[in-house]
């Protein structure tokens, strides 16, 4: 089976609504069987101090779950689609609270990056996800 960009992107959206660990691991092992790797890591902050943290995240558990190896490039493709996932929630989140969780999904050269956030205001929490792309040579 080939999976393009919108099989990838699917799973990355996949692996960022998980509930917890189990279903994560769950996942993981499925994908894997058809040759996505795939890892998933939480978050949470005020949304302008955290998209430092939330790009950092992303990169390091898409090194430490095999998703990518470390280089130079692979590592600025996973931040790169974590940077246009953010970019895509900042007229929601500006000035709020953020959470939820960073979704990452890889097969081949196709590498994509989905973020789920919970966006609180009172008690009145607003969600979003914010998806990115990118290609690995």
């Amino acid at each position: 089976m080939n999976y393009g960009s919108k099989g990838v992107a699917a799973t990355a959206i996949q692996m960022a609504l998980t509930e917890n660990r189990e279903e994560e691991a769950k996942l993981k092992k499925k994908f894997a069987e058809i040759g996505i790797a795939a890892a998933a890591v939480d978050y949470g902050g005020e949304f302008i101090n955290s998209v430092k943290k939330i790009v950092e995240r992303a990169v390091v558990a898409a090194k430490r779950e095999g998703v990518i190896k470390e280089s130079h490039s692979e590592e600025g493709a996973v931040a790169g689609a974590t940077r246009e996932a953010l970019s895509q929630i900042v007229p929601k989140a500006l000035g709020l609270n953020v959470g939820g969780k960073i979704g990452i999904a890889r097969y081949q050269d196709h590498i994509s990056v989905a973020i789920f956030f919970g966006i609180g205001l009172l008690h009145l929490d607003e969600v979003a996800i914010g998806l990115g792309h990118r290609a690995i040579g």
